[in-house]
């Protein structure tokens, strides 16, 4: 007896869990799984497409697991989030120690597996500020809260810019842009710092950038410039999804795909490479799936109990609007390239169990909302 009601509890608990958004968020897993393996045809090693299968369903295992937590723990104990964030933080620092791969210094190698903190740490930081902005909601007048805010992205952000990894700072940056849109900023002070934004453009580009990071800037305004050097991976990534046609040339058979034309076709170009092999409509598919997840972000966000769940749900929704724009823009060449994966669907088993967190933390909001009061906390 008792076996059955702990059984119908679970059905019931689990017929308030945002399907929609989960299956969304399967099926642009899903994407990337079927574009790893025919990426992994060429050489005939799956060793990566059984990592991503694994990092997966490790992924949503850990949502479910989280989503059964009380979101509200969190949103009470100021010092568990600081202790989250000051574990990332010193995660990011470590990193400025190992050996470098590639010319940055972003992963852990641990065995046959590495670890990358950024999306874990971007993650942590949309608590962090959550946190801040729901106990500051109504002093938000007052611009040196914007300031302090600014300063809890901006030493994850330096960090990860020091790698030298200017994209996945960016990210951060821009987590914290989306949730203070989004705190009650006055247009005035929201104006200032589109201003001060513009005058750190200038001076990094003078003071801060490094030559690489410049170079792939000017590829950006002219493709044209050393096509066989700074310009070849975008001029690359537009073949490719040129190429792709209304029906792609299938998968497995797309010619800048196989033929290693194509750089990081797994990661950074996937979207390249899934335009190719899927053509018009496997793209349409792929953008509505990431619509209809953004929306049912949104809409747990508009529908949350509270200010901190809210501003977190927000957050989380411009960390992943951010990423796919950014990887979409920069493989459609009207971005530059900075190395940021495509959400949920780019190789990578970090970023995929750190969105696949978000996911839980998302399902525990759904799951309180009818048992919360509205509160401004």
């Amino acid at each position: 007896m008792v076996l059955y009601v702990n059984i119908m509890v679970l059905l019931k608990t689990l017929k308030k869990f945002d399907w929609l958004l989960i299956s969304a968020a399967l099926g642009l897993a899903l994407f990337g799984i079927l574009e790893i393996a025919s990426i992994c045809q060429r050489s005939g090693n799956f060793f990566d497409l059984e990592k991503q299968i694994v990092f997966l369903l490790a992924g949503v295992g850990l949502a479910v697991v989280v989503s059964f937590f009380d979101y509200r723990v969190l949103r009470a104990d100021s010092r568990l989030i600081f202790a989250f964030y000051l574990i990332s933080v010193l995660l990011l620092a470590g990193l400025l120690w190992v050996k470098p791969i590639r010319g940055i210094r972003g992963w852990y190698k641990i065995g046959i597996f590495s670890f990358d903190p950024v999306f874990i740490s971007a993650l942590v930081l949309c608590l962090v500020l959550a946190k801040y902005f729901s106990k500051y909601h109504v002093e938000m007048y007052r611009i040196r809260h914007i300031f302090f805010s600014l300063l809890w992205a901006f030493l994850p952000a330096f960090l990860i810019f020091l790698q030298p990894d200017l994209g996945s700072s960016l990210i951060l940056i821009a987590v914290w842009g989306g949730i203070v849109l989004f705190s009650g900023i006055k247009i005035r002070h929201f104006l200032l710092l589109i201003l001060l934004a513009l005058v750190l453009v200038v001076f990094s580009w003078s003071f801060v950038l490094h030559s690489y990071q410049k170079q792939r800037i000017i590829a950006f305004l002219n493709p044209n410039v050393d096509k066989q050097g700074i310009s070849w991976n975008v001029n690359q990534s537009k073949i490719a999804i040129g190429s792709g046609g209304i029906f792609g040339k299938g998968f497995g058979k797309g010619s800048q795909v196989q033929y290693g034309f194509l750089p990081e076709p797994k990661t950074d170009f996937i979207f390249s490479s899934i335009a190719e092999e899927t053509g018009f409509l496997g793209v349409a598919v792929l953008f509505l799936l990431f619509s209809i997840f953004l929306w049912r972000v949104i809409r747990i966000a508009f529908r949350a109990p509270d200010n901190f769940a809210r501003l977190f749900s927000l957050g989380f929704a411009f960390l992943c609007l951010f990423g796919a724009a950014v990887n979409i823009g920069m493989s459609l060449g009207i971005l530059p390239i900075v190395g940021i994966p495509l959400p949920l669907v780019s190789y990578g088993g970090s970023q995929i169990l750190a969105f696949w967190l978000g996911i839980g933390i998302l399902m525990s909001i759904k799951l309180h909302q009818s048992l919360a009061p509205e509160t401004t906390k």
